[in-house]
């Protein structure tokens, strides 16, 4: 950070990006240097042998061999130096690497004769245009391998050229400021972004609406880096840096805890928890209704889970084409009705209980089912999350619109995704309702969903709530920006949102991603590392955690930091032209004016955090391991709107780790009970 410059326009590359690529092409470049000096030593001497002399022989091999030689002891000393000099300051001490750019474009140069080289030791070893046959079997083979692996080295460094290009490079971003430019310039980059989404998603242009979520995702990631000079590196490093600086943070908060005896905000008490919410807000419906969430993913997830056994397992629920009924309840599956047999299968269903099934999924239309739960006596609408490249499109059409309701305050906003996910589902779901509720017509209406499921659900909850008052929604890591603060705050007597440890999904949201890249930007400018060092202390984080000395170490003063902790509206370090630019006015780069909120009632269940595990004795360990193993609390909107660098983000979201958690938390409530009633 800033993005190199070279040949008079930027690259999506930064001068301290090239230390791990120069070290690893000096090693190639290293036995390649030592193989060619074997065979000059044992070649160089036969060439004055040559059947022909001149450039159709021992010269033209003679001028090969010690030119390759030459040029590989010069590219490794360019590479050793490329590497020392990208090596050198912090990301944002850009002037400590001004030599970079010019060694790079010698670099660059080095290639011509590169290649004229390599046609050369081509044309001797492959096209027997050159009259000096090699007798010697070893240096014939170390030529031809050298001649191939260098056509493979040029065509890797053209692709990583390719990579690396930035087509609107040109542009000075000094002059980015909020002016018609930087609207011009936020146009451009919304108009590459839609192309390579057409090109790259190509099929996706059939759906109804596939152009326009292009048009959506591609203003969203225009307008998140717009009038920021950040290069992907910089976001692998500043994400890095932001999960040591949120660990310091999250250790600072305990010990001021500690200090002020403060009363713990998470319990492991479920009935303390319980204690004044409706009888329909239990962990026990949550397991159920979310085993039929899941069992909305259809066949995929059922071979996701079951990799080798999968196939056996869905065989027995299987329809033959031949079999099906001209009157099916289930549209848009396949042949053999594959997905219907992965809803039979993880809900444990008959095909008399499923009373609809749609699996057309398209850009803003979701699958989903209407199943019968006669146990609890209640119509289910189960709807799928996330598992197609056009659910991730609905998932990043981001923006917000204007969301009406009855019931609903005015002036709501929602997902604009899923608001017209919603929009869509209910053409076909309301006269699946009317049916159903004629044939059971005492049953109450619950709506369920898992990530992206759980969102619409919500929505169509709103739509549907005037005509069933009654209704229930159970939503699991329901996405943090789906609607407006009083919306979700209406949502709260009907909705139950269950969330789990450090989920990224419920964090995440257009006001958070904005965050993160303010945050991104600033703990660059903090630390007092290299970048090559964040990257290496980053593969040692995700495999041992973060050690409690690089708490500190890692930053030029720690106390800055917290000084950094305030909103958005407060001013920016300005190291840069770039940082300065930001923190003008970060308001007016919001690519969303309304913030938007996670509905419902939030239950944020936590892995309990174990101190002094080392030091603990025997009967001590005895003790912890009859603990509950999780521990929740009520939360609100407000505690996820901030996205946090944890190693479990990712993993915390999967609906199978959901489904753990929630089943162990039962479980040990049960052994509880039983142990104490013993």
């Amino acid at each position: 950070m800033p993005a190199l410059r070279l040949l008079g326009r930027k690259w999506l590359a930064a001068s301290d990006d090239l230390v791990f690529p120069s070290i690893f092409e000096l090693l190639f470049r290293f036995v390649w240097l030592i193989l060619i000096a074997l065979v000059v030593e044992v070649l160089y001497p036969v060439t004055w042998q040559c059947q022909s002399e001149g450039w159709h022989g021992g010269e033209f091999v003679r001028l090969y061999l010690c030119g390759t030689l030459t040029l590989q002891a010069c590219l490794m000393l360019l590479l050793a130096a490329l590497a020392q000099q990208s090596a050198r300051g912090t990301i944002s001490e850009t002037e400590a690497r001004k030599l970079v750019a010019p060694l790079l474009l010698l670099k660059v140069f080095l290639v011509l004769p590169e290649v004229g080289l390599n046609v050369m030791g081509t044309m001797w070893m492959f096209c027997e245009v050159i009259q000096c046959t090699v007798m010697d079997k070893f240096s014939s083979i170390v030529i031809q391998s050298i001649v191939l692996f260098n056509w493979v080295q040029l065509g890797l460094t053209v692709f990583g050229l390719f990579m690396v290009f930035d087509p609107l490079g040109s542009v000075d971003y000094g002059d980015m400021q909020d002016t018609p430019n930087q609207v011009r310039h936020h146009r451009k980059v919304t108009g590459l972004w839609s192309r390579r989404f057409r090109w790259a998603f190509c099929w996706l242009k059939r759906d109804e609406h596939g152009k326009e979520a292009f048009q959506q995702v591609a203003a969203l990631l225009s307008a998140l880096f717009r009038s920021t000079d950040l290069v992907p590196s910089d976001v692998v490093a500043g994400c890095v840096l932001l999960r040591v600086r949120q660990k310091r943070e999250t250790r600072e908060m305990r010990r001021i805890q500690m200090l002020n005896d403060e009363e713990p905000i998470y319990t492991t008490d479920l009935n303390k928890v319980f204690s004044e919410t409706p009888p329909w807000m239990n962990l026990d419906d949550a397991l159920h209704y979310l085993r039929l969430s899941i069992a909305a993913y259809g066949w995929p997830y059922v071979l996701y889970r079951h990799c080798f056994t999968g196939v056996c397992k869905l065989a027995k629920h299987l329809t033959c084409c031949c079999c099906r009924p001209k009157n099916s309840i289930v549209t848009d599956d396949n042949c053999c009705l594959c997905n219907f047999a992965g809803v039979k299968y993880m809900a444990n269903l008959s095909s008399d209980e499923v009373i609809f099934a749609s699996f057309n999924n398209r850009v803003f239309e979701l699958p989903f089912c209407v199943i019968a739960d006669h146990e609890r006596e209640a119509i289910v609408v189960a709807v799928r999350g996330s598992i197609s490249l056009r659910d991730i499109f609905t998932d990043f059409s981001a923006g917000s619109e204007k969301f009406e309701a009855e019931g609903v305050p005015e002036d709501t906003a929602a997902h604009k995704g899923m608001s017209m996910g919603a929009a869509k589902m209910l053409r076909r779901l309301v006269p699946v309702l009317d049916r159903a509720f004629q044939q059971y017509p005492t049953y109450d209406l619950i709506l369920t969903g898992h990530s992206l499921g759980a969102g619409v659900a919500v929505l169509v909850a709103l739509k549907l709530r005037p005509k069933y008052p009654h209704l229930k929604v159970f939503a699991f890591s329901t996405p943090a920006g789906l609607i407006s603060r009083e919306a979700a705050r209406y949502t709260e007597s009907f909705v139950l949102t269950v969330g789990v440890g450090d989920d990224l999904v419920m964090r995440l949201s257009v006001h958070s991603i904005e965050n993160l890249r303010t945050k991104i930007i600033q703990t660059i400018h903090a630390t007092k590392l290299p970048k090559y060092r964040i990257m290496l202390n980053g593969f040692g984080y995700a495999l041992f955690g973060v050690p409690t000395r690089d708490l500190e170490s890692t930053w030029r003063r720690p106390e800055d930091l917290e000084a950094q902790r305030c909103d958005d509206s407060d001013a920016l370090l300005t190291v840069s032209t770039e940082a300065a630019l930001l923190s003008r006015n970060v308001f007016a780069r919001r690519f969303s004016s309304a913030r938007l909120f996670t509905p419902g009632r939030i239950l944020h269940i936590m892995r309990r955090k174990r101190m002094g595990i080392e030091n603990e004795t025997e009967e001590e360990r005895k003790v912890r391991t009859q603990e509950p193993t999780y521990e929740m609390r009520w939360a609100c909107p407000e505690d996820f709107m901030e996205l946090q660098v944890m190693p479990r983000m990712l993993l915390d979201h999967l609906p199978e780790n959901v489904h753990r958690t929630i089943q162990t938390v039962l479980e040990e409530r049960h052994a509880y009970r039983v142990t104490h009633l013993v």
